[in-house]
């Protein structure tokens, strides 16, 4: 492939031609030699009698090679070659002095204005040829050099045209992924329930929420879904129509009765979900979970924890209770089975649901937050509800980190109970 070099006068294109020398020399007997010799040799030769004649000639046509002399009037070689040099382009003119001058400061001198090699005068046919061919191995090799470097600018444009078009579609994935949780906080008179979800990239494999689930009694679940980007994102879409608010026919938690929908058992709900993520992800994905239903009158709570992080009790005096067997996680064993803990919460209680991206989040020594400080967290916010201590404890977490990006998603759920009258 012949290399293409743009004219810096903004004229065109010229084309390179591999075989083709300037010939630079203010003697024309001299030029008429060389000329006979490259001939000879099949080269294609253009003369020059000045520097001056020489660079519009490079100007317009760029050559694969030059041979200057270096004592010429007006512009020297080495200034011709200094011009040459400066000119803009993306291919490469190999440059031969021709000299009387031999020693060792007129080299470097040489050079240090550009030059690639010299020739004493009066030429050696020979020599001349070898050094010809020397610059042609050199101009060759830079030839392909340009034209890889052209096609991977090419190939990088085509991806970054491909990243951009997939950024935007991740970019409407996270507002997708975002509504699913379309109310961060709810106020039910007895109690109330705060969400907080925070991807980690456009889109995360968390989720939360709640949902009726009969008179008097709501549904909290938490979930997190192993791995990352956009096969955990679409698997967390697909979990989010087992627990639809919106839907209850359609919810996994929920029976038909005559009357309307009752809750199911938690135990029995998390075996069923792990029966239908291992049917439809043929146990390519799994995922953690917490899911409990709350008496909204009495304070009663059934939980189910399936590897999911320890929830996490605070009594109204500060005290931080974690509870929770651990359980194995959704959808990685046939026929696991589940455990109900039950539990009561009274006035002025609270029950916080984390995901591991928050027990785990990175501090600035290089560990880990952990349980027992994520629970510190907790006591110093005793006074502080609602949406204001999620934020705050994603606020710390971060300060724990030095201000660095998380590097999982960030999801928790806040049960804040009154003992007031129920209300749904």
């Amino acid at each position: 492939m012949q290399a293409k070099r743009l004219n810096p006068s903004g004229a065109g294109l010229a084309t390179d031609s591999p075989r083709r020398v300037l010939v630079v020399d203010d003697s024309r007997l001299q030029r008429r030699v060389l000329r006979a010799m490259l001939t000879r040799w099949g080269y294609e030769v253009e003369e020059a009698a000045s520097g001056a004649d020489a660079l519009e000639i490079c100007r317009d046509r760029p050559p694969c090679m030059i041979l200057s002399d270096w004592m010429m009037p007006s512009m020297d070689g080495l200034e011709f070659c200094r011009a040459f040099r400066a000119l803009e382009g993306d291919s490469y003119g190999y440059f031969i002095l021709l000299t009387s001058k031999s020693d060792k400061a007129h080299v470097a001198e040489g050079l240090d204005s550009g030059a690639d090699d010299f020739l004493t005068k009066p030429v050696n046919a020979d020599e001349l040829r070898a050094r010809i061919r020397a610059g042609e191995r050199l101009t060759a090799m830079q030839r392909r050099l340009a034209d890889n470097n052209r096609l991977l600018s090419a190939t990088l444009a085509e991806l970054q045209a491909i990243h951009d078009s997939i950024d935007g579609d991740l970019i409407e994935a996270r507002k997708l992924q975002q509504s699913l949780v379309r109310e961060r906080f709810r106020d039910f008179g007895s109690a109330q329930v705060s969400l907080m979800l925070s991807p980690a990239g456009r889109v995360g494999g968390d989720l939360v929420g709640f949902f009726p689930a009969e008179e008097g009694r709501l549904g909290l679940f938490a979930l997190d879904v192993a791995g990352h980007g956009i096969s955990s994102a679409l698997m967390t879409a697909r979990l989010a129509g087992y627990f639809s608010a919106a839907a209850p026919d359609q919810n996994l938690a929920l029976k038909r009765t005559r009357t309307g929908y009752a809750a199911r058992a938690p135990d029995e709900v998390v075996a069923q979900l792990s029966r239908l993520v291992l049917e439809e992800a043929g146990g390519e994905h799994y995922l953690t979970m917490v899911l409990a239903l709350c008496d909204l009158g009495s304070g009663v709570v059934e939980l189910v924890q399936a590897g999911h992080p320890h929830p996490l009790i605070q009594r109204a005096d500060g005290r931080i209770e974690p509870v929770g067997g651990g359980g194995l996680p959704v959808g990685l064993i046939e026929d696991a089975r589940f455990d109900t803990v039950s539990l009561r919460l009274g006035p002025g209680d609270r029950l916080l649901i984390v995901s591991d991206g928050m027990i785990e989040c990175p501090d600035a020594d290089g560990g880990i937050v952990g349980e027992v400080r994520l629970a510190g967290m907790l006591e110093a916010l005793a006074t502080t509800e609602g949406p204001a201590l999620m934020e705050t404890l994603v606020w710390m977490l971060g300060e724990q980190g030095g201000g660095a990006d998380f590097p999982d998603d960030i999801s928790g759920v806040l049960f804040d109970y009154r003992g007031a009258a129920a209300r749904i």
